[in-house]
């Protein structure tokens, strides 16, 4: 009996690597082995292997079957190996032809009866897959439309180790297909949120959309009841719809977390907003044998929304500071590395004061002074100053409302074609370069030829960077919180009153 050769595939977050499994069947005491850094589901698939293959009519000789995951030094864990196992061992032992298999990538969990169950993950699988260069995928049948979003490879979809073994050649008599009835998808769940359902907070709105244009991260600051929730909210229904490699990102951290994906792509920017009591690895990622995506992850090319941020631990809030430079998670174990998306625009919400009430009109505050300061130290000097926009919200009057009532609102649809006539500018002049937002453009390009702002212009910040009042980060921020102004009013570069806006903006600093 020849040694028989299939293809998987190792995800490590969603980065995949193919994986070689061989499988031999030689003389010897009846023994099934798995080899090749396996963890403890991959171990167990012997138990799930020999039964299904029972089940389906086929039989295993009493012979010594080792099995190898080649490369032997790449970690590998999950049940999506279970069918590349079971047709490797079916080829080794001659009922389908160890040629077909060879062709094809497998993914997919067997249960005892033979059926192919829903396996997490199968999306990052099949793009792994193609990327690698391989041209056919045999899935689940339940993951079926899950893994047809991915253009560019064969996709054949099966519900039983018996039909995958009768399409690679066993002389097998096809039985009734077997329903496994999946999820509901997660996706598309609730629509956006209506903009125009804010009232009486016109700079916080205008703060809203200059970070949806320039993707900026947003610190509202505010009393109870005052509205930052509401416009956190409606964040993702001003911003772009998602490109289809965004969109399959998204969709693919969602399939490795185990929820199910529709058979079309939400374009829909995703929204996050972790319980302040969350952990590290609940917020970026983590956990013991699969590495699981965190909110972060979840949010990529979406928003991440922390309410309450000086509620969370400090080290939680730390955590992120990484990822909002980078644009990654990065989770590193003994033994492996796994990478996820964290490309998201995070919004912080706080209260003046721990009671809510300080500075509010006719309330208030109880909180000892040294009770306030604790409260903002857990929001750090570097994380805020990663923060570009930082708005003041406050109570809505009743005057207020009633004004807000009597005129017209921005709507959402205003507010998006205003973000998308600001985002293809931007695109058109930073159109020779990697980057397509303004908040990814780093500083020393701003400030170099031939795009610098003349000297007038960038005079409040040339004081403030003086004063101690910005970082060089910070300075580097309001450049570009200033260009993303001057896309929205239509100008080909900003102008002082733009860097004044832009570092009002950020610090509330009269310039």
């Amino acid at each position: 009996m020849a040694v028989a050769r299939t293809w998987a595939v190792s995800l490590l977050g969603l980065e995949g690597a193919l994986v070689e499994v061989e499988t031999d069947v030689s003389s010897g005491l009846p023994r099934f082995i798995i080899i090749g850094l396996a963890d403890r589901a991959i171990s167990e698939a012997e138990g799930r292997v020999r039964q299904a293959i029972t089940n389906s009519d086929c039989l295993i000789p009493p012979h010594r079957i080792t099995v190898n995951l080649s490369p032997a030094g790449l970690p590998k864990n999950g049940t999506a190996f279970d069918l590349a196992i079971a047709l490797s061992c079916l080829a080794a032992i001659g009922d389908v032809e160890a040629a077909s298999i060879a062709r094809v990538v497998h993914a997919g969990e067997l249960g005892l009866d033979g059926r192919l169950r829903p396996t997490p993950g199968i999306l990052p699988i099949v793009r792994a897959a193609r990327r690698a260069g391989r041209e056919t995928i045999m899935v689940p049948s339940a993951n079926a439309a899950e893994a047809s979003l991915v253009p560019g490879i064969r996709v054949v979809a099966v519900d039983s180790l018996r039909a995958a073994a009768i399409w690679h050649g066993a002389e097998l008599e096809m039985a009734d297909p077997v329903v496994e009835t999946p999820d509901p998808p997660a996706l598309g769940t609730s629509p956006p949120l209506e903009l125009a359902d804010v009232l009486g907070q016109d700079d916080a709105v205008e703060a809203l959309v200059t970070a949806a244009a320039g993707g900026h991260h947003l610190f509202l600051l505010g009393p109870p009841g005052s509205g930052k929730t509401m416009l956190a909210e409606r964040l993702p229904g001003i911003l772009p719809p998602l490109s289809t490699e965004a969109a399959l990102d998204v969709s693919s951290v969602r399939s490795l977390g185990g929820q199910r994906v529709g058979d079309s792509l939400d374009t829909v920017p995703p929204f996050e907003s972790p319980h302040h009591t969350a952990t590290a690895a609940a917020v970026v990622g983590g956990g013991s044998g699969v590495i699981r995506p965190g909110a972060v992850a979840r949010a990529s090319h979406g928003v991440l929304f922390l309410d309450e941020a000086p509620e969370f631990a400090r080290v939680v809030l730390d955590c992120l500071r990484q990822p909002l430079e980078t644009g990654w998670i990065t989770i590193h174990r003994a033994n492996a590395v796994a990478r996820f998306p964290a490309r998201v625009q995070l919004i912080l919400a706080a209260n003046p004061c721990p009671c809510g009430q300080y500075g509010a009109p006719e309330s208030s505050c109880q909180c000892a002074p040294s009770a306030i300061r604790r409260y903002f130290s857990r929001i750090s000097g570097p994380l805020l100053d990663r923060i570009d926009l930082q708005v003041t919200v406050r109570r809505v009057s009743s005057a207020a409302n009633r004004i807000a009532g009597e005129r017209t609102v921005s709507t959402s649809e205003a507010a998006r074609s205003r973000v998308l006539e600001a985002r293809s500018r931007a695109e058109r002049r930073l159109r020779e370069t990697p980057w397509a937002v303004n908040a990814e453009v780093p500083g020393a390009f701003l400030r170099s030829s031939p795009i610098a702002l003349d000297p007038q212009a960038v005079r409040p910040l040339d004081r403030g960077l003086e004063r101690g009042a910005l970082t060089m980060r910070g300075y580097d921020r309001v450049l570009r919180v200033a260009w993303t102004l001057a896309d929205l009013r239509g100008t080909a570069s900003p102008d002082h009153d733009d860097v004044c806006r832009a570092l009002f903006l950020r610090k509330g600093i009269a310039a």
